[in-house]
């Protein structure tokens, strides 16, 4: 769901980019001054894994693709101010590294998928799961169906967007945009429950290592090994911007060093997308680990959540 730079004009561009600007620096501030934290480690790993996982494509129907968001996974491990950064981080890299969504409308992707998708769905997760039992048939439930929800809010996010900025009728693409992103929500919310239960599984929440080293091993794996058989089909909004005639060709406002997930001057599309997604992962990992490091009080307590 990452916008290119085409798809959006006007003052949709700059409003997006403020109100996610006052967003992001909110649930820093939130971060810091909560009494539960991750450790910058765990931040890190988790962040890593979301942007490994992204690159990872699944067939849905239809000639259509759809890839994890990964918000809840954020929220559910490290909870709602973290999971909106560490989204954001991902996204911000996504763009300036691999030409992974526009830079001109990089404030309405950290909306759609960090604010929209982690911050209001992290809500929605909080009130579903509140007073439920934890690791029990109903909290996954409610997981899975949080999940499925802040993929559904960012697609209306995008759609809104879209209709603003007069690329498309609004009425005509919300119907598209929810109706594909339901199918791949499905896939979303599946793959979310799996993920968290396995990353916060008791034998792992008590070791620091395996916390910090199970995500990381699944980041790059996901990355190094399993990123070139991802599917090549257009994913939901590329899907629906064709089906509607707006996708364009056009040269984006700023090209990433990594563009489309592929190194300079390596052959062969699979060992290049290999090492793109290995350096994407060690770069959001270092990235990550030294923010949340500035977020951590000295000397307070570091709490794995």
């Amino acid at each position: 769901m990452h916008i290119p730079d085409h798809m959006l004009n006007g003052q949709i561009c700059p409003v997006t980019a403020a109100v996610s600007a006052i967003a992001v620096i909110g649930a820093a501030i939130a971060a810091f001054l909560s009494k539960k934290k991750p450790s910058a480690e765990r931040f890190a790993a988790v962040s890593a894994f979301i942007f490994a996982a992204q690159m990872m494509n699944f067939p849905v129907k239809n000639g259509t693709s759809g890839h994890l968001l990964g918000a809840m996974i954020a929220v559910s491990l490290l909870g709602i101010p973290y999971g909106m950064l560490a989204m954001s981080i991902v996204v911000s890299l996504q763009c300036l590294v691999f030409s992974d969504g526009g830079f001109t409308v990089l404030g309405a992707n950290v909306f759609n998928m960090a604010v929209v998708g982690a911050g209001l769905g992290g809500v929605l997760y909080t009130l579903f799961v509140k007073k439920l039992p934890e690791r029990s048939l109903v909290h996954s439930l409610a997981l899975g169906a949080a999940a499925w929800a802040s993929l559904m809010m960012a697609a209306f996010a995008c759609s809104v967007e879209l209709g603003i900025s007069g690329t498309v009728s609004f009425s005509e693409v919300v119907g598209a945009m929810l109706s594909t992103h339901a199918l791949i929500g499905i896939g979303e919310a599946l793959i979310t429950v799996a993920v968290c239960y396995a990353f916060d599984a008791e034998q792992v929440k008590a070791s620091t290592k395996l916390s910090v080293g199970v995500p990381v091993a699944a980041a790059l794996v996901l990355a190094g090994m399993l990123s070139p058989f991802a599917s090549s089909f257009p994913d939901g909004l590329e899907w629906v911007a064709e089906k509607y005639q707006f996708l364009h060709e056009s040269a984006p406002a700023f090209v990433g060093p990594l563009p489309d997930y592929t190194m300079p001057a390596v052959t062969g599309e699979a060992l290049s997308t290999m090492l793109a997604g290995l350096v994407g992962t060690i770069i959001t990992f270092l990235l990550a680990w030294a923010f949340a490091k500035v977020l951590l009080k000295p000397g307070a307590a570091e709490t794995v959540r």
